[in-house]
């Protein structure tokens, strides 16, 4: 049991970050991982900013991989350069805690190979906190995780499950389904991550939650993926 648990400690952490026309928002993400850097394999993919997004990136000191846009295309493109016998896919926008890295090898030192953060939201309001909540009882009852949340797992898994399907939408609840198909649990991290609620506040956070339950219904029961990201893209951002 020692053994195994050393082992787990010492695996390496590849942490994958898909971006798109980023570059404002590039000064606090740098801040934001800065801790982990040294500790683990930083993989930005760029979806074809036309910005600085890449330029930035690049001259900060850290790998930036152009691919197809698309988060799926890009956490995708990002695996496939990654070096690590682990894999964190951290959204631009997430706020990780700063023991992270810690918190993830104690997830796979139990035996677990594919987890999640339990989530908070940037916003103290109501609405925000009891979404936090379903979404972390999501993980726990369903096994369902989505992006926001930090998802990460062994690389030996991720190919064995074939990536994040190739779909505009929805990649992350695929994925989770994927998983559970060959028996994984997503288990969560003690600390939380947080996220922003910006998408919540500028369309209407109940309008937006009811919004987001509705597609992913329309996604459970199979209805075409490019109409739901087409009802997603037409919500305001």
């Amino acid at each position: 049991m020692l053994i195994f648990a050393y082992n787990s400690f010492m695996d390496k952490i590849s942490i994958i970050i898909p971006v798109y026309n980023e570059s404002v928002g590039l000064p606090a993400l740098f801040s934001r991982i800065a801790p982990f850097a040294k500790d683990s394999e930083v993989i930005f993919a760029d979806g074809g900013s036309t910005d600085d997004t890449a330029k930035i990136i690049t001259n900060n000191g850290y790998k930036c991989l152009s691919a197809p846009k698309g988060r799926a295309n890009q956490m995708n493109h990002g695996a496939k350069a990654a070096s690590g016998n682990v894999l964190w896919f951290l959204h631009a926008d997430s706020i990780p805690p700063i023991d992270a890295l810690s918190q993830i090898r104690k997830v796979l030192s139990a035996g677990n190979e594919v987890g999640c953060f339990p989530i908070r939201f940037s916003s103290s309001h109501p609405l925000m906190f009891v979404n936090a909540i379903l979404s972390n009882m999501r993980v726990r009852l369903f096994n369902i995780a989505f992006g926001d949340q930090g998802i990460f797992v062994k690389a030996s898994l991720f190919k064995k499950i074939g990536g994040y399907a190739q779909i505009p939408l929805m990649e992350d609840l695929q994925f989770s389904k994927d998983a559970q198909k060959l028996n994984h649990k997503i288990t969560l991290t003690k600390k939380h991550i947080i996220t922003s609620d910006r998408r919540y506040r500028t369309n209407g956070r109940l309008r937006t939650m009811l919004q987001m339950k509705i597609l992913q219904h329309r996604f459970r029961r199979g209805d075409s993926i490019e109409e739901i990201a087409a009802a997603y893209n037409s919500m305001k951002s």
